[in-house]
């Protein structure tokens, strides 16, 4: 699995004009789904997003993570993280996983944050989505679960 993970002061998720997901402060992760990932990667990478340490403290640097401030996690899902744009003008997405694997480790990932007690959002699987965010910093990381 593939994280991209934005410290935000808001952000959301519309489809079709509708809001299906929508946070205030915390973080927005992308996630993205290869065809070897397994439900065991989806929960050390939702524990790994939760804890890393991407909020200031007092003292402005980055010591808190997202529960530490109270804040929450809005998930969507996106296959083109496994795009691969080496060769030629047009991205190959052959090593992320359909839905038949990626929707139940999405799911599983979003479920193991919630476990964790984060109030967390999602966008809607497969959809077409307009992610609207304030980064906040910018601060943005990325995360393999390999």
């Amino acid at each position: 699995m593939r994280a991209v993970i934005q410290r935000v002061s808001r952000a959301k998720v519309v489809v079709d004009q509708e809001v299906v997901g929508e946070i205030g402060r915390g973080l927005l992760v992308l996630l993205g789904v290869t065809h070897e990932d397994t439900p065991e990667a989806a929960k050390w990478l939702a524990e790994k997003a939760v804890s890393l340490r991407m909020f200031s403290d007092d003292e402005g640097k980055m010591n808190r993570d997202v529960s530490e401030v109270g804040g929450a996690v809005l998930v969507v899902s996106q296959f083109t993280l496994y795009g691969d744009a080496r060769k030629g003008r047009r991205p190959s997405f052959i090593t992320a996983a359909g839905p038949k694997i990626a929707i139940p480790l999405y799911e599983a990932f979003i479920h193991s944050i919630k476990a964790l007690g984060i109030p967390t959002a999602a966008g809607r699987f497969g959809a077409d989505m307009k992610v609207e965010l304030v980064n906040d910093g910018p601060v943005t990381l990325i995360v393999d679960s390999k």
